[in-house]
């Protein structure tokens, strides 16, 4: 599944804790499919000090399944089929696909490696964390 690829990639530590967090491991290891663009541990690292942390605490949950489930998308999309656009996410808010020659990116991020097939679904490695538009890190910064 998505989650076991992922565990066993080595550098998706943050990402995996977080889904855990946030009760979403059943879910993204049920039969999907889904698409995943998910962010390494280098990318939540650069997130602002703190974030990561203020996200896990439990009072923060839903905030951080909201962050998490906008990388999320309810369809197996190979990067084969990955177009240019705004794209619907799991979480309810669009990212938006750009294609700069062989560039890929997602918002700000991205697209560092393409089509890590799982049996329910593939990922695409990004190289930093969407943050929907509806949530305001400086909130939970405090």
């Amino acid at each position: 599944t998505i989650v076991d690829v992922a565990v066993g990639a080595g550098t998706f530590n943050t990402l995996v804790a977080a889904v855990t967090a946030a009760d979403l491991a059943e879910t993204l290891s049920s039969e999907g499919p889904f698409t995943v663009f998910a962010p390494t541990d280098d990318a939540f690292a650069a997130l602002p000090a703190g974030l990561v942390d203020a996200l896990l605490l439990p009072e923060n949950k839903d905030a951080l399944v909201a962050v998490l489930t906008y990388h999320v998308l309810a369809a197996e999309v190979p990067s084969s089929d990955v177009a240019p656009g705004d794209v619907a996410t799991v979480q309810g808010e669009n990212i938006t696909i750009a294609a700069d020659g062989d560039t890929l990116t997602v918002n700000d991020a991205t697209i560092t490696a393409v089509d890590v097939e799982a049996d329910n679904g593939v990922i695409h490695v990004i190289d930093s964390v969407l943050v929907p538009p509806s949530i305001d890190p400086s909130v939970l910064l405090g």
